[in-house]
């Protein structure tokens, strides 16, 4: 016997198979057991959520030989042929392929004849939606005044191009996108029936591919136990889904968010390296920016959300807590006109490149920077140069103002947060020389953006006096320029005072870069807390009382 496809072989044949829909079956179940049926009904949804399955179950109650009940035998000949798609009274007619008005004639003729052998004749015409116009006026005097032994089903994944005169006519089921948790369910207890055997996690990234529809679910299911050789393993869902490690794309929005350009721009080229299509990493950053609004604004409703897009709320916790809602929601209005924009880029990489890019170029003024609160957030010679401003302005407007200003009071802990770093600032330049660490060096210059990011890739190969030689990894080439060289090199020399040279060679070296020191201090920090919980005595007896486990990157450690 040939292979029958999942979808096929496991399709519910009665109500009580369904997964999901409740809603729907609940009044069905009640009109068939009160004998209340309307003569038209309408199922709307997404693709594969049941529309069809439903109609031909509930075709297949109406003409039960034991009677009209919401549970069909299943046994008898008329319950057999609907399920074998033979039955004489069930017409299913596919809409798409017979849309002119000639077609709906030719189908009507008979509607005035008794069924064959059934007690109702049921016309199943599914995508109603594409019936052009002259079918649907064609079908309408007899959808008002059918014969009673008639009765119409509808399914369509688009009731909006249906005319109001049907929809009135008509008892109207939406049915529903159903949940990532019901669908790997489901896809668990179908294989546990199968007798194959699947790893935890497979079914859910199935689930989430399926994107609510059931079918897809199942017709993925078959594509991954195809793609294993009869196994479902995590990694080879993964590589068939063509998805990529979700962390990756944490780390990216978190490097967005801490204006860390050239690992943006790193973590893309792993991800690029995973996937050979970049297509939905954008919708993978969108989907992260939405979970963090969401938490930023509505806490309690993120659960639903963070299950449909299998993210863990400690994730979402610690980058709501990071970012401005001004921030998330700027990168997300980017986001949106970069996705719309993609396909108008010479490649999706260099357009996804330049949307993060524009991320990181723009950030969102906020309406409380003003005052000496807004040269706080700024470089220390913005600040300088500020401060210079305002007590020339505020001279020029005591010179010639010609009316006594009152004395007032200054707020000190203001100018005090401006001077604090002006003096700090000063006391480390004067510490710092050329066999100072480097990362103290980095950190003490007064460079922003690319450059800065440059300057913490560097390692030290050799210093003396007059002269520092640093060596940059190969990878970090189209971020290297001798303009940038140059502003190192004097960001360097006001910094320590003196006359110094520096040379910036490509190559590898030994030695650990400021970039690497910091995030080796962030790893070790992240161990620490990590250790710190699993050695918890409440946190064991909660961890063994419910099976549970440490969710890796869960972890925040506080400084």
């Amino acid at each position: 016997m040939s292979y029958l496809a999942l979808a096929r072989k496991w399709r519910p044949k009665k109500f009580s198979e369904m997964v999901g829909q409740e809603h729907v079956l609940r009044a069905l179940i009640n009109a068939l057991d009160a004998d209340r049926l309307h003569h038209a009904f309408l199922f709307t949804g997404t693709r594969g959520v049941g529309k069809t399955t439903i109609a031909r179950i509930l075709a297949k109650s109406i003409n039960c030989e034991q009677g009209i009940s919401s549970t069909p035998c299943g046994v008898c000949s008329t319950c057999k042929e609907v399920d074998e798609g033979r039955f004489v009274d069930l017409i299913e007619v596919d809409a798409a392929s017979r849309t002119k008005v000639e077609d709906t004639r030719d189908l009507l003729d008979n509607v005035q004849y008794a069924p064959t052998r059934g007690r109702y004749k049921v016309y199943l015409i599914d995508e109603v939606h594409m019936l052009s116009a002259s079918s649907f006026n064609a079908l309408l005097k007899t959808l008002e005044e059918p014969p009673p032994h008639v009765k119409f089903l509808f399914a369509t994944t688009d009731p909006q191009k249906l005319p109001v005169t049907i929809l009135s006519r008509c008892l109207q089921f939406n049915l529903r996108r159903l949940s990532v948790e019901r669908i790997s369910d489901y896809l668990h207890s179908l294989l546990d029936k199968e007798n194959i055997p699947y790893e935890d996690g497979a079914c859910k990234q199935l689930a989430i591919a399926a994107d609510g529809s059931m079918r897809d679910g199942l017709s993925l299911l078959d594509q991954s136990i195809a793609y294993g050789a009869g196994t479902i393993k995590l990694d080879d869902v993964a590589a068939m889904l063509g998805s990529f490690d979700r962390h990756l794309v944490i780390n990216l929005v978190e490097k967005l968010l801490a204006q860390d350009a050239l690992a943006v721009m790193t973590l893309l080229a792993k991800i690029n390296e995973q996937v050979p299509d970049l297509n939905g990493v954008l919708d993978a950053i969108l989907n992260l920016l939405h979970g963090i609004a969401l938490y930023q604004q509505v806490p309690d409703a993120c659960d639903a959300m963070l299950d449909e897009q299998g993210l863990a709320l400690a994730t979402i916790e610690a980058l709501a807590i990071t970012a401005s809602a001004e921030e998330i929601q700027l990168f997300y209005q980017i986001g949106l006109t970069g996705q719309r924009d993609l396909k108008l880029a010479p490649s999706i990489r260099s357009g996804l490149e330049m949307v993060l890019l524009r991320m990181l170029a723009f950030r969102p003024a906020s309406a409380s920077d003003t005052g000496i609160s807004k040269t706080i957030n700024q470089p220390i010679a913005q600040q300088q140069q500020v401060t210079e401003n305002k007590t020339r302005e505020a001279v020029t407007e005591k010179k010639e103002s010609p009316v006594t200003v009152e004395p007032t009071t200054l707020d000190t802990e203001a100018i005090k947060e401006v001077i604090a770093p002006l003096y700090n600032k000063t006391a480390q330049q004067g510490s710092l020389s050329m066999n100072s660490p480097w990362h103290e060096i980095v950190a003490a210059m007064n460079i922003e953006g690319m450059d800065k990011q440059v300057a913490e890739q560097c390692v030290v190969i050799q210093v003396n006096n007059t002269a520092i030689d640093l060596a940059l990894a190969p990878a970090n080439a189209p971020f290297f320029n001798k303009d940038r060289e140059l502003r190192i090199q004097q960001s360097l020399q006001n910094l320590l005072g003196a006359d110094v040279s520096l040379s910036i060679k490509m190559e590898e070296a030994a030695g650990e870069s400021p970039s690497a020191r910091a995030q080796r201090i962030e790893k070790e920090k992240v161990a620490s807390a990590e250790a710190i919980i699993e050695e918890d005595a409440d946190v064991k007896s909660l961890l063994d009382a419910f099976g549970g486990h440490l969710e890796p990157d869960s972890v925040q450690p506080r400084e």
